[in-house]
């Protein structure tokens, strides 16, 4: 029996109540326009992965003589002419070389002050219009075309600081790109810092934890998972991108010596990076550079893959410790 305004109702008409008020709540069958969208979506999402699919399988199918016949020699070859392809020389040596290097200043100058600056901004900076001021170019200049930051590349590291950087270095491109990816990596942490949950840290105000403390054990450890993927997933553009490569002056010809993947002293010496590598091949009017351009970008999807699996493991490492 149920009472209800003053009317006793028996368990039969409370329990088809019930049902009536959970169908109303859920309103099953008959929110189409909520199903209409939902299907749209599905069909967006199938159609993205099925044109994915036919470009991975376009690029692997062009490159399969070199996937599957020398890769080893590919991977350890320079940049050449037809007879050196015709020698099985050919590769991407040089080109993996500099953008490992590239990665290697991405990490180590962008990383830390996009994180340092984003932790300033949501934890320290009071809000006023001066800080909003400052957000609001950060995000403006997320989105500035990559060929404007080659153009400040070009004039402030080449030609600006030559005898610090070595002008068309590696060096040169990896501060280039380290500046490009700067405001996304900023604007990710951003988002990660405020998702943390303010019960969180003002419970840990509460037991008397400075502001430092509370961002280092709370904030921080609950906010790695997204800041760790936005980080990663910025260098993964920053190896990807060709235009500042070209304007600081990354050789789409020959280069004279082949140093090895980590070897510094290519630093301050001429150098090329894959998308350079790739863009030149595809150019080239033989269809036996086409073949090395396809197994190229093979290359580099997997090696952006690899960072991508390594962003998951740590976010994924992160999130149980979190749990924890």
């Amino acid at each position: 029996m149920a009472v209800t305004f003053g009317r006793v109702l028996d368990n039969k008409t409370s329990t088809r109540i019930e049902r009536e008020v959970a169908s109303a709540i859920k309103r099953q069958g008959s929110d189409w326009k909520g199903n209409t969208f939902y299907t749209l979506l599905l069909v967006m999402l199938v159609l993205t992965l099925f044109i994915l699919a036919v470009l991975i399988y376009g690029v692997v199918a062009d490159g399969w003589d070199i996937l599957t016949g020398w890769l080893p020699s590919f991977l350890g070859g320079t940049l050449g002419s037809i007879k050196a392809f015709e020698g099985q020389t050919l590769g991407v040596q040089q080109g993996l070389a500099g953008s490992f290097w590239i990665a290697v200043f991405v990490a180590l100058l962008s990383f830390p002050i996009g994180i340092a600056s984003a932790i300033y901004l949501e934890e320290y900076a009071p809000k006023n219009r001066f800080s909003n001021f400052i957000e609001l170019n950060i995000r403006n200049l997320a989105g500035v075309p990559s060929v404007v930051y080659g153009l400040l590349g070009l004039f402030l590291f080449v030609e600006g600081i030559p005898s610090i950087t070595g002008g068309r270095t590696a060096a040169s491109a990896g501060l280039t790109l380290a500046i490009l990816v700067l405001p996304i990596v900023i604007i990710t942490s951003q988002e990660a810092l405020r998702a943390v949950p303010a019960t969180l840290k003002e419970g840990s105000y509460g037991v008397g934890a400075t502001r430092w403390e509370t961002v280092r054990r709370q904030a921080l450890p609950y906010a790695a998972p997204g800041i760790l993927t936005g980080t990663l997933l910025s260098m993964s553009r920053a190896i990807g991108e060709a235009a500042p490569l070209i304007l600081v002056g990354a050789i789409t010809g020959f280069l004279g010596s082949n140093p090895s993947i980590v070897d510094p002293r290519q630093l301050d010496d001429a150098f090329t990076a894959m998308p350079i590598l790739i863009t030149g091949w595809t150019q080239n009017p033989m269809p036996e550079f086409r073949v090395a351009a396809a197994a190229a970008i093979v290359v580099l999807l997997v090696f952006v893959l690899l960072l991508n699996a390594a962003t998951i493991y740590l976010r994924y490492h992160f999130e149980k410790k979190r749990e924890a």
